[in-house]
């Protein structure tokens, strides 16, 4: 009898130990990975097309506010002002930031490309820089001032040299013109101009005694145009509103939810301060 209820109680002390270490299995147990908490979603991507500088460093500020709102931010960098619209026209990119206004319903109209402006970010106000003449007052008759080659920053060239009173243009011819050098009405000193791409004047500034150079080309090459050049656009008229850098997109994609974030990220204090500290006057935000 002993000998019985000894196993019995045997038998129930094991069938509480394992019903013990079962409960203690349980509580112990690591949660589920993969159970009610959400997996963080992955990042879209949104693909801008820019030019080395100011552009891409100014949205290179801007990818990890960015991220935060979910996007990824690739930028793509262009050395021309032409493949960045075909590449955005064809679907390649999501956006671009190089331009301004003029020279974008230039380039759609004679293109066929279906691009729009979604929001206006700095301005470069254009410079005249010294080549082998130093000062404005020592450009001597015959001298060589090279300008850019395309309408718009053709004509913004021009408006400059005659704001310098350099050069006289015809009547009527504003910032909304197309014009070349056959515009120029009074050309006292018989200055020789050389019209060449955009991307090619800074880099032959040397072979010239003058040249009216785009802002981000200039930076480029290490010019500033507050400081280095010898006139600048007067920031009083129309010309910081009217040549504005702008964010592109095409025709359609104006409300993508992508490129809104963008342009929240872009015009920014943070953005605004990045401008101001590194470029000291050579870029000026429009926001």
């Amino acid at each position: 009898m002993k000998k019985i209820l000894a196993l019995v109680l045997i038998i129930i002390l094991a069938l509480s130990l394992l019903v013990g270490c079962g409960g203690s299995k349980s509580e112990t147990k690591a949660p589920d990975e993969g159970g009610d908490k959400e997996a963080p979603a992955e990042l879209v991507t949104v693909t801008v097309g820019a030019s080395p500088t100011p552009h891409a460093e100014i949205l290179a500020v801007v990818k990890d506010a960015m991220a935060a709102k979910g996007y990824e931010l690739k930028i793509v960098e262009f050395a021309d002002y032409v493949l960045p619209n075909t590449a955005l026209e064809s679907g390649e990119l999501d956006a671009n930031y190089f331009q301004h206004q003029p020279y974008l319903t230039t380039f759609n109209a004679e293109h066929g490309t279906h691009l729009v402006s979604v929001a206006a970010i700095h301005y470069e106000p254009f410079g005249i820089f010294p080549g082998k003449t130093k000062t404005l007052d020592e450009l001597k008759e015959g001298a060589t001032i090279s300008l850019p080659n395309d309408g718009s920053n053709e004509t913004r060239a021009l408006l400059l040299l005659q704001q310098e009173g350099i050069i006289k243009l015809k009547e009527g011819i504003d910032a909304s013109s197309n014009a070349t050098v056959l515009d120029i009405a009074e050309n006292p000193l018989n200055i020789n101009f050389v019209e060449m791409e955009a991307a090619q004047l800074a880099i032959s500034l040397p072979d010239v005694d003058l040249a009216v150079i785009n802002g981000n080309y200039a930076i480029q090459e290490g010019l500033n145009a507050a400081s280095d050049a010898l006139a600048i656009e007067s920031q009083e008229g129309d010309a910081a509103q009217t040549y504005a850098n702008i964010l592109v997109v095409k025709e359609g994609n104006e409300d993508n939810p992508g490129i809104l974030a963008l342009i929240e990220a872009l015009k920014s204090d943070a953005v605004r301060d990045f401008i101001s500290e590194t470029f000291q006057g050579a870029v000026v935000p429009m926001f």
